[in-house]
């Protein structure tokens, strides 16, 4: 059953493009229309590449993908129904189906248009159509129209990336009789570090240069008031504590998941907290789950996986050499591992992995902490909805919860629970965009009922 058929029983509905003036309307109205067309254009920038590797066909091949993305930012611009897909890849038949489920919930009255559907599902469905004019126009069909935007992102970060390596190397080389307290400071700075990442989000600023300039370290003290939910407590303690006969004793995490969000400059802050984690001992391992095609503008893929880490490698700073060959290790040794799955490129809530993806459902249930970076990772654990801000994030999840997990996300869409009573009113008062800026950042846990002492 999907989770939509739950909406009875006091659920909120979706946020949606219906709504008039909505952040919602405002992004399928101005901000994809805006993606579609740097992607048409992308592609006949790159016309003579395609040329020089495939000859005319590669050519052919532009102009019928730039055709095929021009009729779908018709039919987004004029609301017109959704459309089945048609590549015949291995998640065509999930998509449609998804597509008829959309279409009952909505009945007859309201098609499953571009404007009337749940804005998750639509803005999901527009990158998974990019996806098949491509796929539809070999020889081109591999071909990432958001990679100059990611590669440009990480060479433009490049002094912050630095100053990161730099204070790595510092803390691996004093980690020897370290003390509890000055792990904690250490881990509290790279996970707040690794939040205020999440900033640097090429979709949201619709592919407009948005890269990390200096060095973040500098800045957390300022940034602290802007957290509005901080369980970086909660997430310590999962990792430096387990149940032992009754009783609580200090010991590592064996697994920590990190579901990631955009490459360029966040990828390497969750890099660099996922090489503290191991280095210091308080993890064994760490599982990093991307995205099986390009997505969002700026989510990372094992191509952009693999490639930041041999960039940093290459480079010709001592530290950020170092810690590429060190990262590099520990994808060798296993210590590191790098997974997709076609579910994170579906528009499912997560609520519906246990029953449409219970594979992934399972991996993630045998890590002792997930952490889910970044704002469409947020929206699908909340479902994407109407929520008051006060409701509880576990109410939130709809029974989601395969293991411990936190969300660290800057907040750049208008979902957010889990705020005490009045901190919403508050903060529309003082700052009516706070939900959708990216200037304010979240730290939220949640432990499911099993897991806790």
């Amino acid at each position: 059953m999907m989770a939509d058929d739950q909406i009875l029983q006091g659920v909120p509905p979706s946020l949606s493009a219906k709504v008039v003036g909505s952040f919602a309307y405002l992004t399928v109205k101005d901000r994809l229309p805006t993606i579609l067309t740097k992607v048409i254009d992308t592609i006949h920038r790159n016309k003579n590449m395609f040329f020089e590797e495939y000859g005319e066909e590669g050519i052919q091949a532009g102009k019928q993908t730039i055709s095929l993305l021009s009729k779908m930012r018709n039919e987004l611009q004029t609301d017109k129904p959704v459309l089945v897909l048609t590549d015949g890849l291995q998640d065509t038949e999930s998509w449609n189906q998804y597509l008829l489920r959309q279409q009952r919930l909505q009945g007859d009255q309201d098609p499953v248009s571009w404007f009337k559907s749940p804005w998750l599902y639509v803005e999901c469905y527009m990158y998974r159509r990019i996806q098949e004019a491509l796929w539809l126009n070999p020889p081109i069909s591999d071909y990432d129209v958001f990679n100059e935007g990611k590669t440009q992102s990480y060479f433009e970060s490049q002094q912050a990336v630095m100053a990161l390596c730099t204070y790595m190397e510092e803390v691996s080389k004093n980690m020897e009789g370290i003390s509890k307290n000055q792990l904690l400071d250490h881990f509290n700075k790279l996970l707040q570090v690794s939040l205020w990442g999440n900033k640097c989000d090429l979709s949201i600023s619709a592919g407009q240069e948005n890269s990390q300039k200096t060095s973040p370290l500098d800045s957390l003290n300022s940034l602290q008031p802007f957290i509005l939910v901080d369980d970086y407590n909660m997430v310590w303690l999962t990792l430096t504590s387990t149940k032992s006969s009754g009783q609580l004793e200090r010991t590592s995490a064996g697994r920590v998941d990190i579901v990631l969000d955009n490459a360029g400059f966040e990828l390497v802050t969750d890099l660099i907290f996922a090489d503290f984690l191991v280095s210091s001992g308080l993890v064994r391992e760490v599982h990093f789950h991307g995205k099986c095609i390009p997505w969002f503008v700026s989510d990372v893929t094992a191509r952009d996986f693999q490639w930041t880490i041999r960039q940093t490698m290459a480079s010709n700073h001592k530290w950020m050499s170092k810690s590429g060959a060190k990262w590099q290790t520990y994808l060798k040794e296993g210590v590191w591992s790098y997974h997709d799955h076609p579910f994170w490129t579906m528009p499912h809530e997560f609520c519906d992995m246990a029953a449409d993806a219970p594979d992934l459902y399972a991996v993630l249930k045998e890590a002792d902490l997930v952490l889910f970076k970044g704002d469409l990772n947020y929206r699908k654990l909340t479902g994407d909805r109407d929520w008051d801000h006060t409701v509880s994030f576990d109410t939130a999840l709809r029974g989601f919860g395969p293991a411990p997990l936190c969300s660290l996300r800057t907040l750049k869409a208008n979902v957010q629970v889990g705020l005490q009573s009045g901190q919403g009113e508050k903060l529309d008062s003082q700052d009516p965009d706070w939900m959708t800026s990216g200037k304010y950042a979240v730290i939220q846990f949640f432990c499911p009922k099993s897991e806790q002492t």
